[in-house]
């Protein structure tokens, strides 16, 4: 019979299959998300190659145990190195601040993914890629690079999921918190502590869903060791709030007070609080069904402790 004698030679040769250590190739592993993505791969048991642009982010990386690659997204040839070497990438790196963050992502990923055919790649997109929605939002509702929040996380998820040979999947977090919690709820604490408001746009009726980072670090590995090219997956606990109650819990926990504004006065405050306008409602149950993904940690209004 040729099928086992087949099998068994695959799960010899694909370490994907056997469950064995793996090298990862990770992006952003000095940062928020992805250094708690660093600290599971680890404990998971596999190797991290941890892309590092300064000395003070090599010494991060290394400090979690992962081996430091100097470089950032501009340097194509050590991107494309590193992902040959590596058994899979991760691509974690974002800075939404940053105006030249779409055409270092043009860059950056044909080269990481030149290097990775035939391998897991897991592309880091968001959830405000979506349309404003009066519903959770599915994998299939259709987005547009015109009206989306972040545009340029389309385009690289359609860079990513059109590379041939390579095992592109997507994975779109919502609001992420835990360990202090992601940019958004840093920016509104820190709002709260120096003015002593926070704000939410409207009546503050704007549903939005949450995952905790290492509940989603947690995806990330699963993803790495169970592919599924060419998903796209959401990647969000069963957490959902309304924006007001966000700014009274953030305003709770930094003594200030919660405040409605308008969009106008949101954007003059901070460009980045558009945001603040809409839903960001995300379904996770296709996360949950094929990888067996079970968020279980604090939800967000329980969770502000450390902002």
């Amino acid at each position: 019979m040729i099928y086992p004698i087949v099998l068994a030679c695959e799960r010899i040769s694909n370490p994907f299959l056997m469950g064995a250590q793996m090298d990862v190739f990770l992006t952003g592993a000095s940062g928020y998300l992805g250094g708690v993505i660093t600290e599971h791969l680890l404990a998971a048991g596999h190797h991290v190659r941890a892309l590092a642009r300064s000395e003070r982010a090599a010494e991060r990386v290394t400090a979690l145990g992962a081996t430091a690659i100097v470089g950032d997204l501009a340097t194509t040839e050590v991107l494309r190195a590193a992902a040959e070497r590596a058994d899979a990438v991760v691509h974690a790196a974002v800075d939404y601040q940053n105006p030249d963050m779409a055409a270092l992502e043009t860059l950056g990923l044909p080269a990481m993914l030149a290097g990775a055919r035939g391998k897991p790649f897991v592309y880091t997109s968001t959830g405000l890629v979506y349309p404003d929605t009066a519903a959770a939002a599915t994998e299939e509702l259709p987005v547009d690079e015109a009206t989306a929040a972040q545009p340029y996380k389309i385009a690289g998820e359609r860079i990513v999921l059109g590379a041939a040979g390579v095992d592109g999947l997507v994975l779109r977090a919502s609001l992420v918190h835990g360990r202090g919690g992601s940019g958004l709820l840093q920016g509104l604490a820190a709002m709260g502590r120096a003015r002593q408001v926070v704000p939410y746009v409207g009546d503050g009726d704007q549903i939005w869903s949450a995952v905790h980072v290492d509940d989603l670090a947690e995806l990330f590995v699963h993803a790495v060791e169970k592919p599924r090219p060419g998903r796209i997956f959401n990647a969000t606990a069963a957490d959902t709030f309304r924006l007001r109650d966000l700014a009274a819990a953030i305003a709770a926990t930094t003594g200030a007070v919660a405040v409605p504004v308008s969009l106008e006065q949101a954007t003059a405050t901070a460009p980045a609080l558009a945001v603040l306008a809409r839903s960001v409602w995300l379904d996770g149950s296709r996360a949950v069904a094929e990888f067996g993904w079970h968020p279980e940690r604090p939800v967000l209004l329980e969770d502000l402790s450390g902002i």
